[in-house]
């Protein structure tokens, strides 16, 4: 089993965003250190969900396919990563949000569910 190297230590997460609840974030973001490319928020699955769901926006369908590839974090953890969403985080759930060609986030349409 190979273990995650990821980007950040745990003494180097800094209160930031604090008492979010928790997201899931994919580890182009938490392993290779890319920036938040793509972040949505859907309705909380449970009490400690915030319904944030982030991308660094290059994972190609065969990774999001895979849930080895996204971990369930706390949403200061992600914001230490990537600052620039702190911002938008008390975007209601059906938000979704994509940097444009300047590196600023947009919004833009909620993604669709398929089934």
């Amino acid at each position: 089993m190979n273990e995650k190297r990821y980007r950040l230590r745990a003494d180097e997460i800094r209160e930031v965003a604090p008492g979010r609840g928790s997201c899931v974030a994919s580890e182009e973001i938490t392993v290779a250190g890319e920036r938040v490319g793509y972040m949505y928020r859907e309705m909380p699955d449970t009490d400690v969900d915030s319904g944030w769901r982030f991308f660094s926006g290059s994972e190609s369908q065969e990774f999001a396919d895979n849930a080895e590839n996204f971990g369930l974090y706390d949403v200061n953890t992600i914001a230490n990563y990537d600052a620039s969403i702190i911002s938008l985080l008390d975007a209601p759930p059906g938000s979704a949000f994509e940097r444009d060609g300047a590196g600023a986030f947009v919004p833009v349409p909620f993604p669709a569910v398929s089934d």
